[in-house]
């Protein structure tokens, strides 16, 4: 077999993995300058030294087209689920026998029970960290201040929020008591208030009335309010998975709503009997926005299309990815077409996408030919 001097790059064809996955763009380039002995070659001869330029010792390429200048965009769709996100463990806190609980589906907010023991309500507040101790006069610490904002929230004043419990506070929280129906104590007790990030949504109910209470049993499991698309990335793609970038989010027979990026996690799912764990990237999208809630408002749960960008180029001249040969000398060129004759350019590349590659050298503009494969 004779000595080839360039090749056309082929595109690589990505394998399937074991979800359904469906890529926009399947980019990738595999190349090679010199094909081992007995392998299968078409090569477009260059001029002799290999030069990377001069004309064609034959005919023209068998098709052409021209270097466009325009934004590329390295996208990839996946699939995801609507739900209301990730879920969520209440844990009871305090002695008694539960005596009331909520249904799955309700919604609860600030300054409204969550459950009863003992008759009482547990109150759901607002803050990200969980009660740990009783809150009475002179006591002081960020809980003191993450509680008072809430009781202020509330409609209840006479006293100054931040770190310290007062006499003010004792009486805004007799009143608050009073108002609940709980016994007027100006004290908080461990377990009488439970803390979450917002308004919940209970997800399904772990206990029973007339169970005991105790410290450390579960309760309820819950979610928040807002809907929310999960998609799990495999760890190849984390480039995607950036927090507070955009997305499109699809929902079936809809149209596509802009939403961000909230949370990136790793999970690491274990594996059958004598397999290996698997690590995926969980990425949550709350659809927080007007548009993306009326989206997902008739839907508790569906399938959803997600459409990652993992990155931009813009005003970048580009060409069809077929349209790049390996020199023998290294690195990539295209082949100009000028009239009746054509010339093996060299190029630098960019970002690939969408069967487009970004591409930039000299004798490289807007509008010129390049040979393609038909």
């Amino acid at each position: 077999m004779g000595e080839t001097t360039a090749e056309r790059a082929p595109a690589k064809r990505e394998g399937r993995r074991g979800r359904r996955r469906r890529p926009r763009w399947k980019i990738a380039l595999a190349v090679a300058a010199v094909l081992a002995a007995g392998g299968v070659a078409t090569a477009a001869a260059l001029r002799s030294g290999g030069d990377g330029g001069g004309g064609r010792a034959a005919g023209l390429p068998p098709g052409t087209a021209k270097v466009a200048r325009e934004t590329l965009s390295d996208t990839q769709t996946e699939d995801g689920r609507l739900g209301y996100g990730p879920t969520m463990t209440a844990t009871n806190q305090t002695r008694g026998t539960i005596t009331w609980l909520p249904e799955s589906g309700d919604q609860i907010t600030r300054g409204h029970r969550l459950y009863e023991v003992d008759g009482d309500p547990v109150v759901l507040m607002y803050g990200s960290k969980p009660s740990y101790r009783p809150l009475r006069i002179g006591t002081e610490g960020s809980d003191v201040e993450r509680f008072e904002k809430n009781l202020s929230a509330l409609g209840y004043g006479g006293f100054t929020v931040d770190d310290e419990y007062t006499s003010g506070t004792a009486e805004a929280v007799q009143e608050w008591q009073d108002d609940i129906g709980a016994p007027e104590t100006g004290t908080v007790d461990v377990g009488r208030v439970a803390f979450a990030d917002g308004p919940v949504r209970v997800e399904t109910v772990a206990a029973h009335p007339g169970e005991p209470a105790a410290p450390g049993k579960k309760v309820l499991d819950y979610t928040g309010t807002t809907q929310a698309v999960t998609v799990e990335l495999d760890t190849a793609d984390q480039r995607l998975a950036k927090k507070g970038a955009r997305v499109e989010v699809t929902l079936p027979e809809g149209a596509p709503v802009a939403a961000k990026i909230d949370e990136v996690t790793t999970v690491i799912e274990p594996g059958a009997q004598g397999e290996e764990p698997t690590t995926k990237v969980e990425v949550t999208i709350w659809l927080a926005s007007a548009k993306a809630k009326k989206a997902a408002a008739r839907f508790a749960l569906a399938s959803a299309d997600v459409e990652f960008t993992a990155g931009q180029r813009e005003n970048v001249l580009t060409v069809p990815v077929s349209a790049l040969v390996a020199l023998r000398e290294g690195g990539f060129g295209v082949e100009v077409v000028k009239g009746a004759a054509s010339s093996y350019v060299p190029v630098e590349t960019g970002m690939f996408a969408g069967g487009k590659v970004e591409v930039s050298g000299p004798g490289i503009a807007e509008g010129t030919l390049v040979g393609v494969p038909k």
